[in-house]
């Protein structure tokens, strides 16, 4: 069982995380002080300290625990798929949903990382590196299954059709967001999974 101080720590944590995430949205990182980020949280000052060394190393966190999230709720549906007895095509189809779900409960934290995802000669660069690929592995291992099942093809390059997958949800839901946000979750999943179904499986 966790302590009740570290069930309180986490809790801070995120409070931290949600304050920090909203503000550098709006503001970017350079322009958010660490003190709007405690008012934000509703915090001492001294609390965003003892929790973080620096406001990079706040973002750095953040970036490990957004990704952290994606990446979890990503191998979810994928291990839930394979329980039912799904193909690997329908589990890269669940994940496909799951990123969407993900994005529409976060937002502000996805916009922060296709920004950063662009930007170099960042002091969380490497971070940013490392999680990327995290979210992106679990992509290639299930699309590694779908050719060593036959059901893709063995030409297809597992690196970039990763990349591509996880690059087509987060362009699409960011559009689907800004321009498009009376449509449903249902309908950029049912056109993402034709995309899906079309492109990678050749039927």
């Amino acid at each position: 069982m966790e302590s009740s101080s570290t069930t309180r720590r986490q809790a801070t944590r995120q409070k931290l995380y949600e304050a920090a995430v909203t503000l550098i949205a709006e503001k970017g990182f350079s322009a958010t002080t660490v003190d709007e980020i405690a008012e934000r949280a509703g915090v001492a000052k001294g609390t965003v300290y003892y929790n973080f060394k620096s406001k990079t190393e706040l973002f750095e966190e953040l970036l490990r625990h957004g990704v952290g999230l994606l990446t979890a709720s990503l191998r979810a549906a994928a291990e839930e798929t394979e329980e039912r007895g799904g193909t690997r095509v329908e589990a890269l189809d669940a994940m496909i949903r799951a990123g969407l779900a993900f994005i529409d409960r976060y937002p502000a934290f996805t916009q922060l990382y296709v920004a950063e995802l662009w930007r170099t000669n960042r002091a969380w660069q490497a971070t940013l590196l490392v999680v990327r690929q995290e979210a992106v592995a679990v992509v290639e291992d299930v699309l590694r299954e779908a050719v060593k099942n036959g059901e893709l093809s063995e030409e297809i390059d597992i690196p970039l059709t990763a990349a591509a997958l996880v690059g087509m949800v987060l362009v699409a839901a960011l559009d689907w967001q800004a321009f498009q946000p009376e449509r449903s979750i249902d309908e950029v999943h049912s056109a993402l999974s034709l995309l899906l179904h079309g492109r990678v499986s050749g039927h």
